[in-house]
């Protein structure tokens, strides 16, 4: 292992150690579940080597806009998801060695957030004020790591009235979405502003009093989420800048 990955790897491991992980049966039983409600999400994928690899991480959003995406790119790359619901920081921590897996990523979409906010009765986020950012910064210093180009997408809006489901403020999207933007601008990782595309268009794209988004609405967002990607692939074999 290289000197420089060294205290990379050491510091997302004490990371991880710190956060409060997940046991695997309560995983596995999630990720059961969640493939059985989105089989298309998580269909296998057959790689053609002509083209490069791409890999989505991310929540429910991300579940809901993956097929579309794949659609848009279809013969343009090899379009991957981790395979389950990406959940909050900590379990990125936990499970990113995993859903890396041996192969090489020539691009790499992904997000944190929606999880990390969840409100408890007391009123407090899943993952601490202060501890996003941290653990944000360490999963991207992971991923930069495997020397795909990675893009980072901000966190989808909240409903002002939540009908079903965690608790949740827009005021801490806003806020995670500010601490992620100037995290990645630090590690020099571009911003694909979700949060930006689909707030205008709340009430024709997200269902109603939900954080999650109609079939429509998960089509709009796979649009700049296939035009980031786009952006940032290179031919395989090249070399990077």
């Amino acid at each position: 292992m290289s000197p420089f990955l060294m205290p990379l790897l050491l510091g997302v491991a004490l990371t991880a150690a710190a956060a409060a992980t997940e046991s695997a049966e309560s995983l596995a039983a999630e990720r059961t579940q969640v493939q059985a409600q989105f089989p298309g999400a998580f269909a296998a994928v057959v790689d053609d080597p002509a083209l490069p690899r791409v890999l989505l991480i991310g929540d429910s959003i991300s579940i809901g806009f993956t097929e579309p995406v794949r659609e848009l790119l279809r013969g343009v790359a090899n379009v991957h998801r981790v395979p389950e619901n990406g959940g909050p920081t900590t379990r990125g921590l936990q499970q990113l060695e995993a859903w890396l897996g041996d192969g090489r990523w020539d691009v790499i979409h992904f997000n944190f957030g929606l999880h990390d906010i969840k409100l408890d009765d007391a009123g407090r986020t899943q993952t601490p004020r202060g501890d996003y950012a941290r653990n944000l910064g360490a999963i991207t210093r992971r991923l930069q790591a495997t020397g795909a180009r990675l893009i980072f997408a901000t966190t989808t809006p909240v409903p002002e009235t939540i009908s079903s489901g965690p608790r949740r403020n827009d005021a801490d999207v806003v806020r995670i979405n500010a601490e992620a933007r100037t995290l990645m601008e630090e590690l020099g990782v571009p911003v694909n502003d979700l949060y930006s595309i689909a707030r205008p268009r709340l009430a024709e794209i997200q269902r109603p009093a939900n954080v999650h988004f109609t079939d429509d609405g998960s089509r709009v967002l796979a649009e700049p989420v296939a035009k980031a990607i786009r952006a940032q692939l290179r031919p395989r074999g090249s070399v990077a800048p």
